[in-house]
């Protein structure tokens, strides 16, 4: 028998790093689904914090999603390039360009955090860890999730040692979870079917699915579990600003894109001004091109200005409806 992952719904929440709170990851959590804390933008401190908060307010099993750090090169002369691209947007916007990228690495803090909270389940994103700390936490009996958007990638992660995998469809909203070139752009379904042929742990498909109808069917075709964001981000105990909750619920088909001009990965997102006239664009590589960035994003959200946000969601983000996450898992489910 396969290990299973310790909750009542076949349903995984997206880790959605940046709009996911405590608060929200425990209403998760009390409808039966895994929770998940999206640590990606955390210091190993604040890992720590959370993941106390979420303990506090429940007995459930949650997991910490991690982003696994690259060796990125810091090309001064593609740097310089991506901010000649960026100056007209900050000009127009009356804000600088940051003249100090931070550099720091803390994912060996965010590790040793979770070993010492005694978390049963933790994913990564961009890739695998290194043979060491994958050794740490087998020796905790944590339950370990990868993410592929290939069955490369996927296999990659069945060899790891790792105890499931989730395949990323091309409808899915946010950062591709991408590790291995070229980047692969599948449909959910048929990531599914083509790992299924290809590797034994469980899969947990993501992707586009914000219906019982979708769930049903990936279930169906194989899945062990579904992993659900976009369809969440417009609950009412979601941390997602206003303006990103409104742009879900007013979009509509094909409002979405796949963009790397806010962070140097592909990401999808609502199409606006930044993600059209930087479709061409030199952009410095993931996370350079992100901490390039931030001030934009900062300042538009200030502004209530939808053209230059980083507006994450799904390609069928047009379906998402307003209500508390126990309303939204019940649809999905009954």
């Amino acid at each position: 028998m396969m290990e299973k992952l310790p909750i009542e719904n076949p349903i995984v929440q997206a880790p959605m790093a940046g709009v996911t709170t405590p608060e929200f990851v425990v209403a998760c959590c009390e409808t039966g689904v895994l929770g998940s804390i999206g640590a990606g933008y955390l210091n190993g401190q604040e890992t720590k914090r959370f993941i106390q908060e979420v303990k506090a307010l429940t007995e459930k099993p949650f997991s910490v999603n991690l982003f696994v750090p690259e060796q990125t090169k810091s090309d001064l002369h593609l740097v310089q390039r991506a901010r000649e691209a960026l100056q007209p947007i900050c000009d127009e916007l009356n804000i600088a360009i940051p003249e100090f990228i931070p550099t720091s690495n803390v994912f060996q803090e965010q590790v040793q955090a979770i070993l010492e909270e005694g978390v049963t389940v933790v994913s990564f994103t961009f890739g695998l860890p290194d043979d060491e700390t994958l050794s740490a936490f087998k020796q905790k009996d944590v339950y370990l999730i990868g993410t592929a958007t290939s069955v490369e990638e996927a296999v990659a992660v069945e060899k790891a040692g790792l105890n499931a995998v989730v395949v990323q469809g091309i409808e899915a909203g946010g950062h591709r979870g991408s590790f291995i070139e070229p980047m692969a752009l599948h449909s959910t379904a048929d990531l599914l079917k083509a790992a299924k042929e290809n590797i034994s742990i469980p899969v947990i498909a993501a992707g586009g699915i914000m219906t019982k109808s979708q769930v049903f069917d990936m279930l169906e075709l194989g899945a062990s579990y579904v992993q659900i964001g976009t369809v969440l981000l417009t609950a009412t105990e979601c941390a997602a600003p206003k303006l990103h909750k409104e742009a879900i619920l007013n979009s509509g088909q094909q409002a979405t894109t796949l963009t790397k001009a806010f962070t140097g990965k592909y990401a999808r997102g609502l199409k606006n001004r930044f993600t059209e006239e930087l479709k061409e664009a030199v952009t410095a590589p993931y996370p350079l091109q992100h901490y390039l960035t931030q001030p934009i994003r900062k300042e538009s959200a200030r502004q209530n200005n939808l053209e230059y946000m980083s507006l994450w969601m799904g390609e069928n983000s047009y379906l998402a409806k307003e209500a508390s996450v126990k309303e939204i898992i019940e649809t999905l489910l009954q």
